[in-house]
């Protein structure tokens, strides 16, 4: 479980997150949606670690600057960095061995295949597509097996099987029992499979929605998105 309590990150008089508190459960997927600047890719960085701020993060008990945090998080960030000078293979090997991994090579064979970079496994990082480099980002991060996973734009780039590809994988990891935060301008890519989803306006959670809930009201995500970004205001 993901717990992120009365967050709040400012850059000098700047408030980029709001005082934010929401959580996602085991088995849980929450989207984060919201306009450019509305502070998703903040609170996710806070989340991972990466930016100081006021509030407390924890991550299946643990504070999300410890090192039993850090073993159980899974991060994928909008742009992915890989080392020029590594290959694919190596890629895998270099997070195995930081994370003290046994027996991790058959499920890093799963993931090139699930896409597509089993025969790839030789190239160096400069020598990958965006699409591709996106690819290992996403292998690097899964292989630890984490039991929370943030993903920020995680399909941009990728092709029609990447997509697929990874859509599939994101409701295998569900059904394991992994928390997930998917954050996405994208919406029709993640309406299938969304539990909860946070609508974000400067800074702040300007709405909730439980699937459930919407379902009944028949209200879609795209709907609820665009009702609270245009203004019309909902809590």
């Amino acid at each position: 479980m993901l717990v992120i309590n009365n967050v709040t990150k400012k850059y000098g008089k700047f408030v980029a997150n709001d005082n934010i508190s929401f959580q996602v459960g085991d088995g849980e997927i929450a989207v984060l949606l919201g306009p450019n600047g509305a502070g998703k890719s903040t609170i996710i960085k806070c989340i991972c670690g990466l930016l100081r701020f006021q509030g407390n993060i924890s991550i299946e008990g643990f504070d999300n600057k410890s090192v039993e945090a850090k073993r159980i998080i899974g991060y994928i960030p909008e742009v992915p960095v890989l080392y020029d000078m590594l290959t694919v293979e190596e890629h895998l090997e270099f997070i195995a061995r930081g994370y003290n991994l046994t027996d991790w090579r058959e499920y890093a064979e799963k993931l090139l295949r699930i896409f597509e970079l089993d025969d790839k496994k030789q190239k160096f990082g400069k020598e990958l597509s965006k699409g591709m480099q996106q690819k290992v980002s996403i292998c690097c991060a899964l292989l630890p097996k984490p039991k929370v996973i943030i993903f920020d734009e995680p399909l941009v780039g990728l092709d029609p099987h990447g997509i697929k590809a990874l859509k599939e994988l994101i409701m295998e990891l569900k059904n394991q029992g992994a928390a997930m935060i998917i954050s996405t301008h994208m919406i029709d890519s993640v309406k299938e499979f969304w539990d909860v989803a946070h609508i974000m306006m400067n800074g702040k959670i300007a709405a909730t929605r439980v699937k459930e809930d919407a379902e009944k009201s028949n209200e879609g995500l795209e709907e609820l998105f665009f009702h609270i970004t245009e203004g019309k205001g909902d809590q």
